[in-house]
């Protein structure tokens, strides 16, 4: 599942970053996010369409990530992680319901710096 892109030392911490950060979301336990995430960390989120809406600071951003790992009646789907030095990308797939169409598949393409996620922005495949 995960594509260090790059073997240099960079790309594979991006990569261990971007592995504990999304383990959160498919173990529904957002322990493990006020860690990995910087005091000045910013957000665009998927919602709502179309441009989504902006997550500035820490407190911002785990109040938006912690609520959604922690929510039981959605699951992730791990389809791949990818870093390349200090940027990354999480492919996913998230579910609501059984059927097929209570799903979307999205990316979230994020930037690392100093051991703590610095910027994400989510985006969904949509009609």
């Amino acid at each position: 599942m995960t594509d260090a892109g790059f073997s240099d030392p960079e790309s594979i911490r991006t990569t261990e970053i971007l592995t504990r950060f999304n383990q959160t979301f498919l173990d529904h336990d957002p322990s493990a996010l006020p860690e990995l995430v910087a005091d000045d960390c910013v957000i665009e989120n998927t919602r709502p369409a179309p441009d989504g809406s902006r997550h500035e600071g820490k407190a911002a951003c785990l109040q938006l990530w912690m609520g959604i790992a922690a929510d039981p009646d959605i699951a992730f789907e791990a389809e791949s992680i990818t870093a390349r030095g200090d940027r990354g990308e999480i492919r996913w797939r998230l579910r609501w319901g059984p059927g097929p169409a209570d799903s979307v598949r999205g990316v979230n393409l994020m930037r690392v710096h100093d051991g703590r996620i610095v910027e994400a922005a989510g985006y969904v495949k949509g009609a």
